[in-house]
Formats: C-alpha cells, sequence, structure tokens
C-alpha cells in the first residue's frame, strides 16, 4: 500500500513542479497546492498507514500491545493544511491585485508592464525607479472627498 502511495505522491509532486516552472502566475499558486499537498501525503505515509489501530492507549497500559499510527505526523498535517490554505488564500489575493494593478499574470509580461507608466484612479502611475506626478491639490476650501467645507471646518 505504502508503494502505491509514493509513487502517486510523486506523480502529485512531479505535477505541482511542472506548474511552478511555468511562467504563468496562477499555474504557480496551483503547483504550490500540489507541491504542499504531496508533501501532506507524504508525511502522513510516514507515520505508517495501519487500518482499525487507532493512536489510543488505555488508561492502564504504557505502550500498546500491537503497532498503532503514530499520531504526530497527523497534528503536523493538520496544521500544514491550515498554514497551506492561509497562505493560498493571501497568494490569491495578491495575485489578484497583481493582476488588477498591471492586467497579466504572465511574469515575462509583468516586467514590460511595470517599466511602462499606467493610470491608476484617474492619475498617472510611475513606473519603477521614477518619481510619481505629484495628485492636484485639492482647493482651500474644498475636502479631498468632493465635499465643500466652510469656516467651522463642519461640511457644507
Amino acid at each position: 500500500m505504502e508503494v502505491l502511495v509514493a509513487v502517486t505522491v510523486g506523480v502529485v509532486f512531479g505535477s505541482g513542479l511542472y506548474l511552478v516552472m511555468q511562467r504563468n502566475m496562477l499555474r504557480f499558486v496551483f503547483g504550490l497546492i500540489l507541491i504542499s499537498g504531496a508533501v501532506n501525503v507524504s508525511i502522513f505515509v510516514a507515520g505508517r498507514l495501519m487500518r482499525g489501530a487507532p493512536p489510543l492507549v488505555g488508561g492502564d497500559v504504557q505502550v500498546p500491545a500491537e503497532p498503532v499510527a503514530n499520531a504526530l505526523p497527523q497534528a503536523l498535517i493538520l496544521t500544514a493544511i491550515v498554514i497551506g490554505f492561509g497562505l493560498t488564500a493571501f497568494t490569491l489575493v495578491l495575485l489578484l491585485r497583481t493582476y488588477e494593478r498591471l492586467g497579466t499574470v504572465r511574469t515575462d509580461e509583468m516586467v514590460a508592464r511595470l517599466r511602462e507608466p499606467r493610470p491608476v484612479g484617474g492619475r498617472e502611475v510611475a513606473s519603477a525607479g521614477e518619481a510619481a506626478p505629484p495628485p492636484e491639490a485639492a482647493g482651500a476650501d474644498e475636502r479631498v472627498d468632493g465635499t465643500a467645507r466652510d469656516g467651522d471646518g463642519d461640511r457644507s
């Protein structure tokens, strides 16, 4: 049984590595997900696959009489799943913001688009290495959000 799982882990890990080496950031994220899943399964197999032998010891016995599954790899896998989920969520949000800003998820196009200025929110945004143009200053009697201000500081 362990041999079949080891071959499956190798195939999933190889597929994830193939996706990580692509120039598409979304494929990179999916590759990380596959690699983390393959590592989790390999840790699980390291704790021995046992059917019907839970890692529980009775109150009067200090050592189980028969071989049982190790509980430590299972606890590590649960922790890794939670951390991997948080990392995946963060990476997908970061990828979404990158796509909104640059309009692409391909790494070779990202470099070229970072060098050219692109308007964001009605303003011209400078490329890397240049100073950003200053935003137009709001009038003395007008706030940034467009509402007028009277002498007391209250909105009119």
